[in-house]
């Protein structure tokens, strides 16, 4: 599909079609987001003299990053394959290069964190893991400038009242997966869409919210929950039996929220993709640019391109980051594993209501009850599965997957000890230090 080519939906069918990889050049991607703040949990603006900004000029400065502009303000950076982005309220993001093994995507994300501490050191800037800042009142925080984010700020509050809670303080740890044709998807798809909720159960580490225990082990879940129904979730192209073309017509019908137009975001005022492809908009059809730009204004619990983007897991220390990419390692490219924790859930989607189990994942972690047993008990045949799984196609990887399994073992999530360490001491000086990133 090339830049200029007219679109049309059996295009984008084919596009799909012709994504699968052949096994032996499978390849896992990781996105790490991270949040600094001031050293009593303030937040850190853009334009801050030792800001969001003059963190993204060091960082070109200092490991050769080529900058991305908008108008004035540098917003990105990017080197080979690997990109920093900013989320709405300066939150950092390395999506790294993609992998053929977990110590390389590793390595790469440790030397991004180092970094960003070297940058820090004697500043009062404090680099933190969790899913939502834990203290600073959402509005508080400033929008970076960036456009796309003027068109989204202003669009999604309409749909769920937590929108700008989502913008500016969640972070998160994803992965991206290939797959050898739609079949191979499909499974993949409906693993990690029928495992969501322990996904959020395992890496549960947003207790706090303004500095108060919201009552739930990851409200960064709960918040996603209440942003846009639309395009959060588990949609029903996820849910049910995944097809190429029906992920496509979920993708087409979902509304726009923003057109790219020149060096502008402009509001869709409600049209869909479909509507874009069909009759264009505002004098003109869509190419490639606006495939790709729409696909990533969407965002379920699984997102299907030309990998599967595991999302759902709140971020976590750099250790658990890469026990997350290694779990689900383990499932997706073991043929046994993928079978055996297909089963497993199979077995737990048909124990409760979808988002009935994603909010009781996101209220208690993993002592959630979904039908007769505990995440935690769930938890336990899982890690088993993908210790299985990941000795068999990356042994050498194993010891990653260890800081999880140790969690698993004790019954526990992230929020456990985060909220212990509230309990003790809620000053920010002591509740930042147990949350180092």
């Amino acid at each position: 599909m090339s830049e200029t080519s007219r679109l049309t939906r059996q295009t984008l069918l084919e596009s799909f079609e012709s994504y699968g990889t052949p096994r032996g050049t499978w390849l896992v991607g990781g996105e790490f987001e991270r949040t600094v703040v001031r050293p009593d949990g303030r937040p850190v603006g853009y334009f801050d003299p030792d800001g969001i900004r003059f963190i993204l000029e060091e960082i070109a400065k200092r490991d050769d990053w080529a900058p991305v502009y908008e108008g004035e303000h540098i917003i990105a950076l990017a080197k080979g394959k690997a990109t920093v982005t900013l989320e709405p309220g300066g939150q950092v993001e390395l999506s790294g290069s993609p992998h053929d093994n977990l110590t390389d995507l590793g390595k790469e994300m440790r030397q991004s964190r180092q970094l960003l501490l070297d940058i820090s050191e004697g500043r009062p800037l404090r680099w933190i893991a969790a899913g939502l800042t834990p203290f600073t009142p959402i509005d508080q925080i400033e929008f970076v400038p960036k456009s796309r984010y003027v068109v989204m700020r202003e669009y999604l509050p309409q749909y769920g009242h937590l929108a700008h809670y989502m913008m500016k303080g969640t972070t998160a740890v994803q992965a991206s997966f290939d797959y050898a044709d739609e079949k191979d998807c499909a499974q993949k798809v409906r693993l990690a869409s029928r495992l969501a909720p322990l996904t959020i159960g395992l890496f549960a580490n947003s207790p706090l919210l303004e500095g108060k225990d919201t009552g739930y082990a990851s409200y960064r879940a709960h918040v996603w929950r209440h942003t846009d129904p639309a395009r959060t979730g588990l949609p029903p192209a996820l849910r049910d039996q995944y097809t190429h073309e029906a992920w496509l017509d979920y993708l087409l019908d979902v509304p726009m929220m923003f057109v790219h137009q020149g060096d502008r975001y402009v509001p869709a005022n409600g049209a869909t993709f479909r509507s874009f492809v069909e009759d264009g908009f505002e004098g003109r059809y869509p190419n490639a640019h606006d495939w790709e730009l729409h696909q990533t204004s969407v965002f379920p619990e699984v997102r299907i391109k030309r990998t599967i983007e595991v999302r759902g897991a709140d971020c976590v220390n750099h250790h658990l980051a890469m026990s997350f990419c290694a779990l689900f390692t383990g499932l997706f490219y073991c043929r046994q594993a993928k079978d055996e924790a297909l089963k497993l859930a199979d077995e737990l989607f048909a124990a409760g209501e979808p988002h009935e189990m994603l909010e009781a994942a996101a209220r208690a972690g993993l002592d959630a009850k979904v039908g007769k047993r505990t995440l935690a008990d769930w938890a336990s045949d899982l890690g088993d599965i993908a210790e299985r799984g990941l000795n068999n196609c990356l042994p050498g990887d194993l010891h990653l997957l260890e800081p999880l399994l140790e969690n698993i073992e004790d019954g526990r999530c992230p929020a456990d000890q985060f909220r212990e360490a509230f309990e003790r001491d809620p000053s920010p000086a002591n509740v930042l230090s147990a949350i180092a990133y």
